[in-house]
């Protein structure tokens, strides 16, 4: 395979996902994002389900420093971290969304949102006060009970 071949392609699995989350926005606009929210939420549960029953507790604190290792700590780094509040902020989209648009990363953010409602508490609140979505220079993003 030559260079030109290999432009791109994506480096892993969320890549991928992404690639196929922007194509079917792009094609049918915010007529799309229930569907996304709803198969990133189903995502987010599985997840979380697989977590919840593999650590010592359900803390805030324990689910964070887990989920904390999922991510690439070249991009994302943590602002505060207690068993009420987890604060990330990171530079890259994991998914590349960067400028698409703050519907679609709310939409496919329902992945971690609802990772946490079931691997902590139902009453977990997501703030994304920040988004490179939406063309801010980084994701703000505030996990809270």
């Amino acid at each position: 395979m030559n260079k030109e071949n290999n432009d791109n392609l994506p480096n892993n699995p969320i890549e991928a996902q992404g690639y196929l989350i922007i194509a079917f926005y792009k094609k049918f606009g915010k007529e799309a994002l229930p569907l996304i929210k709803e198969a990133c939420k189903k995502q987010g549960r599985a997840l979380g389900l697989k977590v919840k029953y593999k650590l010592p507790n359900n803390h805030l604190t324990t689910v964070s420093k887990a989920f904390s290792k999922t991510f690439d700590q070249r991009y994302v780094k943590i602002i505060s971290l207690s068993d009420n509040k987890f604060h990330i902020q990171g530079t890259k989209c994991p998914f590349g969304l960067e400028n698409t648009s703050r519907e679609l990363c709310e939409a496919v953010m329902e992945i971690d949102h609802e990772y946490f409602r079931t691997a902590v508490s139902d009453k977990i609140k997501l703030k994304i006060t920040k988004t490179v979505a939406e063309g801010d220079s980084c994701c703000d993003t505030i996990y809270e009970i």
